[in-house]
């Protein structure tokens, strides 16, 4: 059965919103907002044809906005603490609640989102959804919690700054005072006292416009104030890590598959090793996904029960600069080699709602600059690969939204319409040829990953250290390596320059003898595209010659 793990995040705020006014700064009336029942069967569906296997709906749990949905039940958010109009997904307000900004029926939206999960199921995706374990939104409320739940810093004790028993870090004796307006337009200011910490470890009650201010800190037992230096007070088991185990355990129950774990480094790892191992008792196939960016942790956080990891300042940062042209292709083996013993926990991707799109000017300025480099991150492998909803169609993030003004992401604060993702799935006949074109090439390329056992599971040769000195092998634009299983191979060269390349490509015997290969002619087909077969003569330290178009790939499946 084959393992291989395609993920398409999608900003659930954003996909399949009907209206497309893009008014700057707009409401949830001007602009609208994409609900969870637009994904019905043919959305789903058209999601997996593209070669996907899990989906992960971002912004799901209720986070602070500045829509009013008090005739629900729902308390207000004050706006001076919450970043645009739409809010974060990442100041959550109630970890037991469903965004109501996503549903049809208010009152329903947990069964909408139950709803949500089945018909995803059916589809045969998997769900993945945040877990945003190191902060919460500063006027956090539980109003649905289950009953018996005591809510975070219910019981805190508010003249300590810090106390194991705590859920929270407090400025004792102190009002928060951020270097901001706290009116932000309401009739009164935002008043909290004492002030808590700061997401973004920011201990005293003056945060600033770039800290994560509308966010406060969540206290896992570690003393960052302590005069004696940091000190941790894991026994007994903290407070918080029995209630953020708690809100897993309910999420899974809902038949959640998987969590894509924020900012897993801010959260100490004695509470991971503890929590993932409490969580898989129960639910042993359920996946975790840490966003981590410090690599000297990364087999620590694996060793703690982690499925996958971030490979951002690996492998996502190195493909930016060959795209760009400002380090040669060959570095990617570097990348690779760095975390070989881990190689299998890498997820790789090219965008998420953190970094700026492909396409934008802040990056490659065309999408198809990022076909080689889509190539190589999913056929490398067996590891995960990611991409962000309206990647398959070159979306440019250059909208100036609202709140994070034009800077080639797509907004996370703001309502709005993305124009890429509504040509794609509100209005099809939309559709550019270019972003026809795009999505058929990421689709191929996709589903060869998951479908051919060469790639999905197989061994891996990078032949880079072969072409060293080959003068008829660019390595500063070209990249070429092999991936077999039992009588199946492919020979995969990319090309990330603007210009056709005619390359030979040597392979050594040190391939021939580790893959299983025969020195003989082979008759090959080329996955990525209609070429008829070619043939392809086999011998161990000799060259095969391979003709690769500007800004693609070619992939020579063979029997061995």
């Amino acid at each position: 059965m084959n393992n291989k793990i395609i993920v398409y995040q999608v900003f659930t705020r954003l996909f399949g919103n009907r209206l497309f006014n893009c008014k700057e700064n707009g409401t949830l009336a001007e602009n609208g907002c994409g609900k969870m029942n637009y994904f019905n069967a043919p959305t789903l569906n058209r999601i997996k044809k593209l070669g996907i296997t899990h989906v992960w709906f971002t912004g799901v749990i209720r986070h602070a906005s500045k829509t009013d949905y008090s005739d629900y039940g729902i308390p207000c958010q004050h706006p001076a603490v919450v970043k645009g109009n739409a809010g974060s997904p990442y100041a959550i307000t109630d970890y037991y609640d469903v965004d109501p900004d996503l549903a049809e029926d208010i009152g329903n939206r947990m069964g909408e989102f139950e709803s949500l999960v089945e018909r995803t199921h059916k589809a045969g995706l998997k769900i993945i959804i945040d877990f945003v374990p190191n902060h919460v939104a500063r006027q956090y409320k539980s109003v649905v919690r289950p009953q018996g739940v005591e809510d975070l810093g219910e019981k805190d004790n508010c003249d300590m700054g810090f106390s194991p028993d705590n859920n929270f870090y407090y400025c004792v004796g102190m009002p928060f005072e951020p270097y901001f307006d706290l009116m932000c337009g309401a009739d009164k200011p935002y008043s909290e006292f004492p002030a808590k910490a700061t997401g973004n470890d920011h201990f005293d009650n003056h945060p600033g416009v770039n800290d994560w201010y509308e966010t406060v800190k969540l206290n896992y037992g570690v003393d960052y104030c302590d005069a004696g230096g940091r000190s941790c007070h894991f026994v007994p088991v903290p407070d918080t890590w029995r209630k953020m185990v708690g809100i897993l355990m309910f999420w899974a129950g809902k038949g959640v598959d998987g969590f894509r774990c924020d900012m897993a480094e801010m959260v100490p790892l004695e509470f991971w090793s503890w929590a993932l191992s409490e969580v898989k008792n129960v639910y042993p196939d359920l996946i975790f996904v840490g966003e981590v960016y410090n690599p000297s942790l990364y087999r620590r956080y694996v060793a703690c029960g982690f499925d996958y990891l971030y490979d951002k300042v690996g492998m996502y940062d190195c493909l930016c600069k060959v795209m760009r042209g400002e380090c040669p292709a060959s570095t990617i083996t570097w990348q690779w080699q760095a975390v070989d013993d881990i190689k299998d926990h890498m997820l790789y991707f090219l965008e998420n709602h953190d970094e700026v799109r492909l396409a934008s000017d802040f990056l490659a300025g065309d999408a198809r600059r990022g076909i080689p480099a889509l190539i190589v991150s999913a056929f490398m492998y067996k590891n995960p690969f990611m991409l962000y909803a309206g990647q398959e169609f070159g979306e440019r993030g250059m909208d100036k939204e609202g709140f994070s003004g034009r800077d080639g992401r797509t907004t996370i604060f703001d309502y709005w319409t993305v124009t890429a993702l509504y040509h794609g799935y509100v209005d099809r006949r939309k559709l550019t040829n270019a972003e026809k074109t795009l999505e058929h090439i990421y689709a191929r390329i996709l589903n060869v990953a998951t479908e051919e056992k060469a790639i999905s599971e197989g061994l891996f040769f990078d032949l880079m250290y072969a072409n060293d000195s080959n003068v008829a092998f660019d390595s500063y634009c070209t990249y070429a390596f092999v991936r077999k299983c039992d009588d199946e191979a492919v020979l995969v060269v990319v090309n990330f320059s603007d210009r056709d390349t005619d390359c030979e490509v040597n392979i050594p015997r040190h391939a021939f003898d580790y893959l299983g290969l025969e020195e003989k002619t082979v008759e090959a087909v080329d996955l990525l595209s209609e070429d008829s077969a070619t043939e392809l003569r086999l011998q161990a330290d000799m060259s095969v010659n391979i003709c690769v178009r500007a800004y693609s790939g070619r992939a020579y499946k063979f029997k061995v």
